[in-house]
C-alpha cells in the first residue's frame, strides 16, 4: 500500500532530523582552536555604499538619520554618513591568504542544527561609505555541554577581526554558536507547548504608543556629567514578529548567510554543493533547513512551536536601542549579548535598560556601562546584555575613539599585505 503524502512528509522530516553529534567533528574543531585564517567568504555585501548602510539600518527598524541620510551626517562630528557599527558583522569581501588544509577546516556537523546564541563586539572606528570590509579569524573555543532544549550540545566561539581596505581594524566580533541534535530537540519538545499569542486592538494600541514615543537622541549631546548610575533608558518596542519582518531583514542587507541561499539555476548549483542542507518540504521539494525562520511546520519538526527569528536580529535590536539613546556625538565601544530564549512569530519584545556604571579612563575617555534586556509579552527575557558607550564630556571634551591593540593592528597589516601580494600574482 503506498504512503500518503502526509506519511511521506513525516518520514522525510524524521530522516532529516536524525543526525547525531560526532566525536570526529568535535576533535577536528579542537585541533584548530586559536588559528587565524583569511576569510574567503563573499557576503551579501562587501562594500558600504550610502544605500547599503541605509537599507541595513532599515532592515532592523532603525531610522537614525546618522545612518540613513548622507546630508544629515555632514552636519555631525563625523563629517558624513556612517554605518551602525554592528554592520561590520554582515560586510565581507574575500581576503586572499593561505588556505587551511582539509584537516584544518574543523568539523562539518552535517544535519546538526546551529543556533547563534550571543555575541561580543568591540568597535574601534566607524565604517564610512566606500569602505570595503575584510576579515580574518577562526575558532576561539569549543566545548561540550548539556542543554535543556536538546541534551548534549557543542558550544563554539568564533572570532572575526574586521578591517577596512586600509588594513585599519574596525572591530572584533565573537559569536557564540550552539550545535544541537534536531532529533533530541524534537523528542524533548521543551517549547512545543508555548501557545500562539493573540492581540486585541487595545494590545496593539499600547505597542503603538511606545513606537510613537521612540526616536534617536540625534544632535543633542548626551553629556557624561548628566548621566547617573541607576538611570533608566526609555522603552523600545520590537514586534509583533512576522514573516514580513524576516523578509525585510534579509533584503535589507543581512542576505542569506552563511549558506548562500539562491533561486532557480543558482539554487540547483547550491543544492549540489551542500545537499544535506536541503530537506524536502510538504510538497516533496528540497528546501533549505534555514527555513525554520519562516516555515512553522519545519520549525515544529525540530521541537519549536512556530518559526522564529535570528539571534543576529536581536543583536541588531539591542544595538538600535543603545545607539538611539547615545546620540550622534557618542561611540558604542562594546556590546555583549546573550540570546536566552526563542523569539517566535507573533511575539513582541520590549527593550529596557539602565546605567550601571561610569568611568573616566586613563586617556580621558568618559565611559558609561549599560545593562539591557529584551522581554516578550509572556514576561520572558529572551536577550540580555551589556554595553559600554563613550560619551562627550563638558570637562574632558569630545569622544575619542579607542586605540586598536598594537599586536592586533600589526596582524591586520600583515594579512592585508599578503592579500595584496597574492592579488598581484593573480592567485586566490
Amino acid at each position: 500500500m503506498s504512503q500518503s503524502a502526509g506519511e511521506k512528509t513525516k518520514e522525510e522530516f524524521e530522516q532529516a532530523t536524525s543526525a547525531e553529534l560526532k566525536e570526529s567533528d568535535i576533535d577536528k574543531d579542537r585541533a584548530i582552536v586559536g588559528r587565524d585564517w583569511a576569510s574567503k567568504k563573499q557576503e551579501f555585501l562587501s562594500t558600504a555604499t550610502p544605500e547599503a548602510i541605509r537599507n541595513f539600518a532599515h532592515g532592523y527598524g532603525d531610522d537614525n538619520p546618522l545612518f540613513t541620510d548622507p546630508e544629515y551626517g555632514r552636519g555631525t562630528r563625523w563629517g558624513g554618513q556612517i554605518a551602525p557599527p554592528i554592520m561590520a558583522g554582515i560586510l565581507n569581501a574575500p581576503l586572499r591568504g593561505e588556505r587551511p588544509s582539509k584537516d584544518e577546516r574543523g568539523g562539518s556537523y552535517r544535519g546538526i542544527h546551529a543556533f547563534v546564541s550571543g555575541g561580543t563586539w568591540e568597535w574601534f572606528r566607524p565604517i564610512r561609505p566606500g569602505d570595503t570590509i575584510y576579515a580574518f579569524g577562526g575558532l576561539e573555543s569549543v566545548e561540550v555541554k548539556r542543554s535543556e532544549f536538546a541534551g548534549r550540545s557543542v558550544v563554539k566561539v568564533n572570532r572575526e577581526v574586521k578591517m577596512n581596505q586600509n588594513a585599519e581594524v574596525v572591530g572584533v566580533y565573537r559569536t557564540l554558536v550552539i550545535y544541537t541534535e534536531r532529533k533530541k530537540a524534537r523528542e524533548r519538545g521543551k517549547y512545543a507547548g508555548i501557545e500562539a499569542p493573540s492581540y486585541t486592538d487595545e494590545d496593539l494600541a499600547e505597542i503603538d504608543e511606545i513606537y510613537a514615543q521612540e526616536g534617536p537622541r540625534g544632535s543633542e549631546p548626551r553629556y557624561f556629567e548628566d548621566v547617573q548610575v541607576g538611570q533608566s533608558l526609555p522603552p523600545m518596542a520590537k514586534g509583533p514578529l512576522t514573516t514580513t519582518d524576516m523578509i525585510v531583514f534579509h533584503a535589507g542587507g543581512y542576505g542569506f548567510v552563511p549558506y548562500g541561499l539562491k533561486t532557480g539555476r543558482l539554487a540547483y548549483r547550491n543544492r549540489q554543493r551542500i545537499a544535506p542542507f536541503y530537506i524536502k518540504n510538504e510538497y516533496g521539494v528540497p528546501d533549505v533547513a534555514q527555513r525554520v525562520h519562516w516555515d512553522s511546520e519545519w520549525a515544529q519538526a525540530i521541537g519549536n512551536p512556530r518559526a522564529y527569528d535570528y539571534g543576529v536580529l536581536r543583536e541588531c535590536w539591542a544595538h538600535h536601542y543603545i545607539t538611539d539613546w547615545a546620540g550622534d556625538d557618542a561611540w558604542v565601544v562594546a556590546q555583549h549579548d546573550e540570546i536566552r530564549k526563542f523569539n517566535y512569530q507573533g511575539d513582541t519584545h520590549f527593550m529596557s535598560g539602565e546605567v550601571t556604571g561610569k568611568t573616566v579612563a586613563d586617556d580621558g575617555r568618559c565611559l558609561v556601562d549599560i545593562a539591557f534586556r529584551g522581554t516578550n509579552q509572556r514576561g520572558d527575557d529572551t536577550i540580555k546584555g551589556t554595553a559600554t558607550v563613550a560619551l562627550p564630556s563638558r570637562e574632558h571634551g569630545p569622544v575619542l575613539l579607542p586605540a586598536v591593540p598594537a599586536e592586533l593592528q600589526r596582524k591586520a597589516v600583515e594579512m592585508m599585505a599578503r592579500h595584496g601580494e597574492l592579488l598581484r600574482e593573480g592567485k586566490r
